[in-house]
Parts: structure tokens; C-alpha cells; sequence
């Protein structure tokens, strides 16, 4: 059985390094875009975003109508070739700032979110580097892992430490951890907010869970 998280570990799920709470969802239809893969892999990342929004109980569209795609995935090798992405800039400011930092971190990934009037998730934006250590991962798991990385606006230290995904044992197979996956559907939940500041909001996600599968 899957053992329940706590208030507290659900707390710290949505605490960002300044100590601050802060959850948000996406407030509109996902709308996803890949840029930088083969027709398998990018139905691999769609499989993907289909999964993990049909486990929240969300709704993807086929056009976001002021946006467009409002969740775009890129794959490459270098951060420089995002600079030139056309319009990249416009969409992400101090886009060329951000790169030189990511370069100096030597870091594979990253994500950037744009939000609403009311501070809900409506665009998302997906950076994944493939170097050495991200192509020795299998495609289902990395596309699995950044959608779930995206559904939600998780602490900028959340899966630091320990992977959202889990091992089935025996079958070698991954999975969404039951855990986790209980707090994205708790927080989906039509009766939640949509962006919680307070942390007694943990309190609320935690008394969605409800009893170990």
C-alpha cells in the first residue's frame, strides 16, 4: 500500500527556497507544442501529457484562444539555440541573461510559467538540454517526469532530492508515485483554489488524500 503524505511533506512540496508557500494550477486547457524530436518521441510526450492531465482531472484543447499552444516543450543540445528560437525572447523576458546562467550552472533543465489575472498557471514553458545523463534516461520516463513537473507549480526544491517517479518492483517499469499522484488530483479538486498562498493550504490537500491504496 502507498503510505499517505503528511501535511508537512505536502507542505513542503509548494515552500521555494525563501521559505515562501505557494501553489498554483493551470487556470485554462493545456495546450502542448514539442520542438526537438522524432515523431516517436513526440507522441511519447503527448501520451504523456494526456496521462498526467486525465490523473487531475484537467482538460487539454487543441488551441488556447489567446495564446495559441500555451506549454511548449523544447529538446536540444545547447542553451545557446534557444536564442535563436524566433519570438523566444518575447515570450520569456531576459531570455538571454537566463541562458547564460543556466550554461554556468552546467544545467539540463528548466522551466518558466507565465500566469494569469488571478496568478494561475497559463503558459508553461519546458527547457530540456540533452546531455550525457538526460539521454541515458528513457524516453516514457523523461517526458513523464517534466509533465508532472508541470502540472503543477511545485517549489523550486520539491524533486531536488527525490524523483516524482517510482520503480514498479519487478517490472523495471516507472510510474508517477502514488503519493504524488494523490497530490495532483487533491489539487485539482473543483472545490480547491486555484493559487494558495497560506500554508494551511497543505492542511486542505492532505485532507483530499484519503485512505492508502
Amino acid at each position: 500500500m502507498a503510505e499517505m503524505m503528511t501535511p508537512q511533506e505536502i507542505e513542503a512540496l509548494f515552500t521555494r527556497e525563501d521559505g515562501q508557500y505557494l501553489f498554483a494550477r493551470w487556470g485554462r486547457p493545456i495546450v502542448p507544442v514539442v520542438f526537438g524530436v522524432d515523431d516517436r518521441t513526440l507522441e511519447i510526450v503527448k501520451g504523456a501529457f494526456e496521462a498526467v492531465v486525465a490523473l487531475a482531472g484537467h482538460e487539454m484543447a487543441e488551441t488556447d484562444p489567446e495564446l495559441g499552444v500555451n506549454c511548449m516543450v523544447f529538446f536540444f543540445r545547447d542553451w545557446d539555440e534557444l536564442i535563436e528560437v524566433p519570438d523566444l525572447d518575447r515570450l520569456i523576458e531576459g531570455l538571454g541573461p537566463l541562458v547564460e546562467r543556466l550554461k554556468a550552472a552546467g544545467a539540463n533543465q528548466y522551466r518558466v510559467f507565465r500566469f494569469d489575472e488571478g496568478d494561475a498557471i497559463k503558459a508553461g514553458f519546458v527547457f530540456i538540454r540533452m546531455d550525457e545523463e538526460m539521454s541515458r534516461i528513457p524516453a516514457e520516463t523523461l517526458a513523464l517526469g517534466q509533465v508532472v513537473q508541470t502540472i503543477l507549480l511545485w517549489s523550486d526544491r520539491a524533486f531536488r532530492d527525490v524523483s516524482p517517479l517510482a520503480l514498479v518492483p519487478g517490472g523495471g517499469r516507472v510510474i508517477l508515485r502514488p503519493d504524488i499522484a494523490g497530490v495532483i488530483r487533491a489539487g485539482y479538486d473543483p472545490v480547491m483554489p486555484a493559487v494558495a498562498r497560506d500554508p494551511s493550504h497543505a492542511l486542505r490537500l492532505a485532507a483530499r488524500l484519503g485512505p492508502p491504496q
